[in-house]
């Protein structure tokens, strides 16, 4: 289990180290990069597993995503220790403070002295790495690992979350705890749905919603 937790984490790095490459050397902007990794990286994790259903056998594993502490999924517990670390690192640390300078204005923290392009790396590989975990996760709670479908279309939910949040697509701001809420509050929504049978489509067309809403609404604010 460790290797193969540990074989996903060192994926998540690679996959980080490219994404930032592509963004902070290349000069690729950031949602052309990534979506063109989350496809490459499909296409990768397909001819790995030979475009079949894996099913995940080991006891040990499996309890990460469906065994609980004092009655808490063990789930909950990584999801809270790592929202409180990036909380952390992002309002009392200078890397924090450094990608805030980044996120706001590149050109700018560039001539202020920040390291922009060690720091564009970082958060890049940083939430890869996130991403790898996340997908560790959900392996662990379905039991198998099927590459056409486990993480499709879960960007839509990540950008919800996050403009829900509160966190400017724009950049500059993030609100960690903000986004905590926007994915519990998205979750709850797809649950509602799911309970009254409605299709997956709706419920996409439902965030598609809520993000265009989410996104006017932080507008009009700074516009204020």
């Amino acid at each position: 289990m460790i290797p193969a937790i540990a074989l996903a984490v060192v994926g998540g790095v690679f996959v980080g180290l490219i994404n930032g490459s592509l963004v902070a050397f290349v000069g690729l902007q950031p949602i052309v990069a990534t979506l063109a990794m989350l496809v490459a990286g499909r296409g990768v994790a397909l001819v790995v597993s030979n475009g079949k259903y894996k099913d995940i056998r080991d006891k040990d594993f499996l309890a990460i995503g469906t065994d609980a502490f004092l009655g808490v999924p063990y789930t909950v517990w990584i999801a809270a220790v790592l929202a409180v670390v990036v909380g952390f690192v992002v309002r009392r640390t200078v890397f924090g403070r450094r990608l805030l300078a980044v996120g706001d204005n590149r050109a700018a923290a560039q001539l202020a002295g920040v390291p922009v392009k060690r720091v564009l790396i970082t958060v890049y590989v940083i939430a890869a790495v996130l991403a790898a975990i996340a997908g560790v996760i959900q392996v662990s709670r379905i039991g198998s690992a099927d590459a056409s479908r486990i993480g499709l279309l879960i960007e839509l939910s990540a950008i919800t979350a996050v403009v829900v949040g509160g966190t400017p697509l724009t950049g500059g701001k993030v609100r960690v705890l903000g986004t905590v809420a926007g994915a519990f509050l998205m979750q709850l929504l797809t649950a509602t749905m799911i309970a009254n049978n409605l299709k997956d489509s709706t419920a996409q067309m439902v965030q598609a919603v809520i993000i265009l809403v989410a996104v006017y609404t932080a507008r009009e604010r700074r516009t204020r």
